[in-house]
């Protein structure tokens, strides 16, 4: 297929939904204990609210939404320390735009913005360091944030800033890495998975071959998907007859795009400029060891955490929120006791429903409410 409306043909949908339907009948699940299969990317639930697939399959498969949206899991201590940075009269802070909006524990990005702090929205950090070239007399800060997706883009533009010995550019690095995480979940002893829809962007950079792991030491089915609707479909058919057959391996639907070694260049480039965290932390996901970046000793010059004081404090979650529970999969978004009433995308509480990515951003937007939505908490500490 070449064009988009083939990847939004409705006849191919029924076809797909059809024999999801028909595989469905040949293993042993129930609505009571339903086959669970996460889609880890934050762009893969999008499509999903989207265009109403869950609403399309059978009763016993039930989608868990996971952590793959990077600023839905940055924690609130972060946030307090980009706000920290962005105060400081000498800095010009720069980011994407959904980062603008995540609440930290004090304000937002925006919220210091709007109180007089130099912050602005950048669409790469070459904007950033374009801006940098500008303003000599000034220190800009790239939020650096997101998957091994983003990396290669913050990795080559601290390349760029050597090359061009651009002296007032930093990044203020909250990189993270996928693989380990989603090791996280599957050790996770309230996560019962039957299979996973993997990210394909982030398979795009890194290949296929790192999730061999999951088939191999989980024995759970793993499908690199893309995301136009029919690509949701075909994965998903593809993971029912991986449990059908009671086969577990790593297969690409998305191999228009996804190779089996990945971007070697990308690579490349995050090999030099990075180096693994011994751990980091995620908002409702507590740390996990080995799951961010940092920059390298060579590149220190670079390093907003190197060039600033930054307190780095761990901040907790608002008890009302329960950003970590949906993160998770444990519970649903319209299930939080404040979705859709203190929290909502014009004024959001938690992290999910900042991102276009998030979870309850998307069922907020696309999502088919349930007759009984839970009622709003009077107070919200």
């Amino acid at each position: 297929m070449r064009y988009v409306d083939e990847f939004r043909d409705p006849e191919k949908a029924r076809y797909l939904v059809k024999d999801i339907q028909r595989l469905a009948t040949r293993i042993p699940a129930t609505a009571d204990r339903p086959l669970q299969l996460m889609e880890f990317c934050g762009g893969h639930t999008h499509t999903i609210f989207k265009y109403g697939i869950e609403q399309m399959l059978p009763r016993s498969v039930e989608l868990v939404h996971g952590p793959g949206c990077p600023v839905c899991v940055l924690p609130m201590g972060r946030v307090d320390d980009c706000v920290t940075i962005a105060e400081r009269p000498e800095v010009i802070f720069t980011t994407f735009g959904d980062a603008m909006r995540v609440p930290g524990s004090r304000k937002s990005l925006l919220q210091a913005k709007a109180a007089g702090a130099d912050v602005r929205m950048v669409y790469s950090p070459l904007d950033a360091l374009g801006i940098a070239r500008d303003n000599p007399d000034r220190e800009v800060v790239f939020f650096g944030l997101g998957f091994e997706t983003t990396m290669p883009a913050t990795a080559l533009t601290i390349l760029a800033a050597g090359h061009q010995h651009v002296s007032n550019f930093s990044v203020f690095c909250n990189h993270i890495t996928t693989l380990p995480t989603i090791k996280a979940i599957l050790d996770s002893s309230d996560m019962e998975l039957d299979g996973f829809l993997g990210p394909g962007h982030v398979s795009m950079v890194i290949g296929t071959h790192p999730y061999h792991f999951i088939a191999g030491h989980y024995h759970k089915p793993v499908v690199i998907a893309g995301f136009e609707p029919l690509d949701i479909l075909q994965s998903l058919w593809m993971l029912l007859k991986q449990l059908a057959e009671r086969r577990c391996a790593v297969e690409n639907q998305y191999a228009r795009i996804v190779s089996e070694a990945g971007n070697t260049q990308a690579l490349d480039a995050i090999q030099q400029v990075f180096e693994i965290r011994e751990y980091f932390e995620w908002r409702g996901l507590g740390s996990i060891d080995h799951s961010g970046v940092r920059i390298r000793d060579r590149f220190a010059a670079f390093d907003t955490e190197r060039r600033f004081t930054v307190p780095n404090l761990s901040i907790a979650d608002p008890k009302a929120c329960q950003c970590g529970e949906v993160l998770k999969g444990v519970i649903k978004p319209w299930e939080c006791k404040v979705f859709g009433r203190a929290c909502t995308p014009e004024m959001p509480l938690g992290s999910l429903m900042v991102s276009s990515e998030g979870a309850c951003a998307a069922y907020f937007n696309y999502g088919k409410m349930p007759a009984e939505v839970p009622a709003a908490a009077e107070e919200v500490p």
